[in-house]
């Protein structure tokens, strides 16, 4: 018997008794008071006559007096049951009612629907632990794209929010505690559709503790982790989680890579964003003396990037701890007097980076009204706020929870970026550039989609046999129009992958091998086109050899395209 049957008998188990005695009670009064039959010798009912007439009369219904007219006493003792079975009833449906506000009924039988829920999902989900901002923006990623995704959230009221949010399949969301083993495998962590798991709870231990629970329960399911430590990171390092990310961290990084590679830091932004994005020109961080307000998580990974390229650094921190090698300022920042004192007149930058947006604000408004000059960097803690900060414009903002759900995304839609980016910021300014005047001519200044492809059965069967078979197709061929083979789809080759080698921005002419993982940057209608020859197998000998004109001419006919127009794009 499952529990919600249980907890649901159990919350009507007096009613239920009442009700029972009732009937059994007034079944002894039948079968013990005597009637007159038709003959007029005295009578008793049976037992089961008893249980028939008690049924049809505690239930409101009747059918008369069986099996002859009653006496005056089993009249009155009739009349007894009736008024009882009524007030019985009446305490048994107001019960049954009252369930509905039960919380403990109601979570059960929502488990129950989502546990039957998640046990008939047959296509790929991903296990979302936490839904605060980075939660819902990972979400709302993933239903655009088609990914089914299942929600286990601490916070029961924010879990029933889900059913109301605008979703183009319907969301699984479980209120409970993503360090529980149970919760997990409640949402499926052991189905084999299951492919990844994100520990995205504003809680660093919670987060730990699913990564570890997925990495013994199910080793294979691949886990991204929020970790707003370095000891946590670290500690999630140690037992093999596979994609730690710590956003003040990763900003700390990325700071540090603005002010020593401009180029790079633009080109690996513009490729995280979202499909879309307008490439606007960036303001390098500039070197001098820099004022930092807030001496916490955040304000240290940016310290730490401005002591990497030697900048001077006064941090501006309500408790005025002695660092070593730091000059501290005590205040928030929000008035005129810390800020002189911590040298703003004379300084290049100004960095807020407390955990208050309106005292951030308040930082940098304050700042730049004493020197109208200064870069300003501003962390932004709550997406709500951000007409405000946008009305604001400062030069750099850090929002954690776009930073991580960007970065999760990168991961979650091309597992291939992650190396790409992380090869492309040791390449020098040069190679940078180059690359992202190529881009912006082939692509325009739109940010452009992302993606990979793997030359196996299941992603690209076409090529995939031709490989296997004996056959040649090199890197150009993957990026031909599958209409007219001589021109070129809106595609760029960005990295190849092939065991453990890897060779970036591989050369038309590259040969291509089974199994070898491509990444590439176009447009999403390109992408949607380059998917015909890569398991269209007519198609694929079109492009590849040209000896089937006509299956380029029944493409052209299936579906038009315009020819690509070439561009004179410069970067802005």
């Amino acid at each position: 018997m499952n529990s919600t049957l249980l907890l649901t008998l159990r919350r009507l188990r007096a009613p239920i008794i009442l009700l029972i005695s009732i009937f059994a009670i007034g079944m002894v009064g039948l079968v013990l008071i005597p009637g007159v039959d038709a003959d007029g010798r005295p009578w008793h009912m049976s037992i089961f006559q008893a249980f028939y007439f008690t049924s049809y009369t505690a239930s409101t219904i009747g059918f008369g007096e069986i099996p002859y007219p009653f006496s005056d006493r089993q009249r009155l003792w009739v009349t007894a049951i009736i008024y009882a079975s009524v007030i019985g009833w009446a305490y048994l449906l107001a019960n049954i009612l009252s369930l509905g506000r039960d919380q403990a009924v109601r979570k059960a039988f929502a488990d129950r629907r989502f546990r039957r829920s998640v046990e008939a999902l047959v296509e790929p989900f991903f296990l979302i632990c936490g839904f605060g901002e980075t939660g819902r923006l990972i979400a709302r990623a993933l239903d655009k794209r088609g990914r089914r995704f299942v929600v286990v959230e601490i916070d029961e009221t924010r879990a029933q929010q889900i059913d109301l949010m605008e979703f183009r399949q319907v969301p699984l969301a479980l209120a409970g505690d993503a360090r529980l083993p149970a919760s997990l495998e409640a949402a499926g962590l052991r189905k084999d559709q299951c492919r990844g798991v994100l520990a995205l709870t504003n809680d660093d231990h919670a987060n730990l503790a699913v990564a570890m629970t997925v990495r013994l329960l199910e080793p294979n399911v691949p886990v991204l982790a929020r970790a707003m430590t370095r000891d946590t990171a670290a500690n999630m390092a140690s037992f093999g989680t596979d994609h730690i990310i710590n956003p003040f961290a990763h900003f700390g990084e990325r700071l540090a890579l603005a002010i020593s590679a401009p180029a790079n830091y633009r080109l690996l932004t513009w490729l995280e964003a979202l499909p879309g994005t307008q490439l606007e020109p960036i303001a390098t961080p500039p070197r001098g003396a820099w004022v930092v307000c807030g001496y916490g998580r955040f304000g240290r990974e940016v310290v730490r990037a401005f002591h990497e390229h030697r900048l001077e650094v006064t941090v501006i921190d309500p408790t005025a701890s002695v660092y070593p090698d730091l000059k501290v300022v005590r205040g928030t920042g929000t008035e005129a007097e810390p800020l002189a004192a911590a040298g703003i007149h004379s300084a290049v930058g100004i960095v807020a980076g407390t955990d208050d947006d309106v005292n951030n604000l308040s930082i940098v408004v304050t700042a730049r009204e004493l020197n109208p000059t200064l870069y300003t960097i501003v962390r932004q803690n709550l997406q709500a706020n951000q007409p405000l900060f946008d009305a604001f414009d400062a030069d750099m903002t850090m929002v954690s929870s776009q930073l991580i759900a960007s970065e999760c995304l990168a991961v979650v839609r091309t597992p291939l970026l992650q190396p790409f980016l992380e090869f492309a910021r040791h390449k020098d300014a040069d190679w940078a550039d180059a690359l992202l005047e190529r881009l912006l001519i082939a692509l325009g200044d739109l940010s452009p989609a992302v993606w990979s492809v793997t030359l196996n059965i299941s992603e690209a069967p076409a090529m995939y046999r031709l490989l296997m078979h004996g056959g040649h197709a090199k890197v150009g061929d993957l990026v031909r129009n599958p209409a007219r083979r001589d021109e070129q789809l809106e595609i760029v080759p960005l990295y190849l992958q092939r065991g453990e080698g890897a060779f970036d921005l591989p050369a038309d002419d590259f040969e291509l091998q089974p199994g070898d993982q491509v990444l590439f940057a176009g447009r999403g209608s390109a992408r949607d086109r380059q998917q015909a020859l890569l398991r269209n197998e007519k198609v694929r000998d079109y492009v590849v050899t040209g000896h089937d004109p006509s299956t380029g001419w029944l493409w052209r006919r299936l579906r038009p395209r315009r020819s690509i127009p070439q561009r004179d794009a410069r970067v802005p």
